[in-house]
């Protein structure tokens, strides 16, 4: 959008905050674990493959280093698209212990795993799964 504001041109731009990482410690998953987690709590909605379909969630495919609400061809909440965050191990950490809470706002349903050890196992997986 372009306004004029005295004889000087202004262009007015939408920045969009960045969330900074959160100061937690990731403990170390088991990715075996982290599978069988995702298959039972994850799989439903979500899907890892390269190339594979959006379900009720979004395919995780390429989520490390993504920001939040960009997977292409998914329908995604504002709450998502505006939430400042590219994902890491250690926001991944702290949204998936309650999702509502990190990014208050998201059609995600999922009430969140609260085990630590449990969210480091998932989080190996995905690591492992979606590069």
């Amino acid at each position: 959008t372009q306004s004029t504001w005295g004889n000087v041109e202004q262009e007015s731009v939408a920045v969009k905050m960045s969330k900074p990482e959160p100061d937690v410690t990731v403990p170390a998953g088991d990715v075996a674990k982290g599978e069988k987690i995702f298959k039972t709590k994850c799989a439903q909605c979500h899907t890892v493959e390269a190339g594979g379909g959006h379900k009720q969630g979004p395919n995780l495919n390429g989520l490390f280093g993504r920001e939040s609400g960009q997977a292409a061809g998914y329908t995604y909440t504002a709450a998502n698209q505006k939430s400042g965050i590219t994902w890491s191990e250690k926001h991944l950490f702290v949204y998936l212990e309650n999702p509502k809470k990190y990014i208050p706002g998201t059609k995600m349903v999922f009430a969140g795993l609260k085990k630590p050890e449990e969210r480091g196992d998932l989080i190996a997986y995905l690591k492992s799964s979606t590069a």
